[in-house]
């Protein structure tokens, strides 16, 4: 399946609310890694790899991927009907790409520094993901997959307003793994 072709034959109109699948993953990261873009799956994909098994649906994919390899991926994905999604808080390392289908690609962009930490953002927020929120494996159905690190989940499902779905994200990553859960989300228990 490559990606924005098969992916655009579903529509809302159609009864159907867009769910970006793990089948829609992995045709995303095939179609990447054919142009040689390094992607690390981010967000609720990324919880389900750690855990290796998909735990609930997921309306997008949110994506890490370095600064040299944007032009190519958004041509990429251009070529195939994605476009712009609308957004208040898109900016020029953090916007939305989205099909007529509805399915959404969530770009979260960094510059690798010579310690493998990937700054997000201009110099001047001091934003970061840790070399160490980068070494992330898992599996989307049973595929292994580069994906941010449980830990790094866990950090950054913090300091926004919680909902329901961060409760059931963050107490499986921290049930598996032995992390702490953060002092947050002790009113979900």
């Amino acid at each position: 399946m490559i990606v924005g072709v098969a992916l655009a034959g579903r529509r809302e109109a159609d009864g159907e609310v867009p769910e970006m699948t793990a089948a829609d993953v992995l045709a995303f990261l095939d179609l990447m890694a054919s142009h040689g873009v390094r992607i690390w799956i981010d967000g609720g994909w990324a919880v389900d790899a750690c855990l290796g098994a998909q735990t609930r649906r997921h309306d997008d994919l949110d994506i890490v991927i370095e600064e040299h390899d944007l032009s190519t991926a958004v041509d990429v994905l251009h070529g195939r009907g994605y476009r712009p999604v609308p957004r208040d808080d898109t900016r020029p390392w953090n916007f939305v790409l989205g099909d007529i289908g509805g399915h959404e690609i969530d770009f979260h962009v960094i510059v690798l520094d010579s310690a493998g930490n990937g700054r997000y953002g201009p110099p001047e927020n001091d934003d970061w993901y840790p070399a160490s929120a980068l070494a992330g494996t898992g599996r989307i159905d049973g595929r292994p997959v580069a994906c941010t690190t449980a830990e790094w989940l866990v950090l950054s499902h913090t300091g926004y307003q919680l909902d329901e779905a961060d409760w059931a994200d963050v107490s499986k990553l921290c049930a598996r793994f032995g992390i702490p859960l953060p002092a947050e989300y002790h009113r979900f228990q």
